[in-house]
Formats: C-alpha cells, structure tokens, sequence
C-alpha cells in the first residue's frame, strides 16, 4: 500500500525530493519542512499529484 511521491518547494516550484507514504493511513496530501538548494533555506514541499 505504500506509494512513493514527489514532494515539490511550495516557494520556486522545483521537484526535489521523493518519499513514501501509506495511503491507507494518510488520505490528504503531506507536507514537510525541508531543505530545498535552490532557495537555500529550509521551505515547505508539498505532495504533487
């Protein structure tokens, strides 16, 4: 049930990291505070589809 996912920077709209996530527990798209290189500094990505 785990599908892997893009997670993309909510600020410059790059694709930077993939992850996991189970489908069955968590519905809504995720989010994380993560580091993007472009913007150089920690920033929210989000769950493309």
């Amino acid at each position: 049930m785990r599908d892997s996912v893009i997670l993309e920077c909510t600020e410059c709209k790059n694709r930077n990291y993939t992850t996991s996530k189970n489908k069955k527990n968590t519905t809504e798209r995720i989010e994380i505070s993560k580091y993007c290189k472009f913007c150089k500094k920690h920033t929210p990505h989000k769950e493309t589809r």
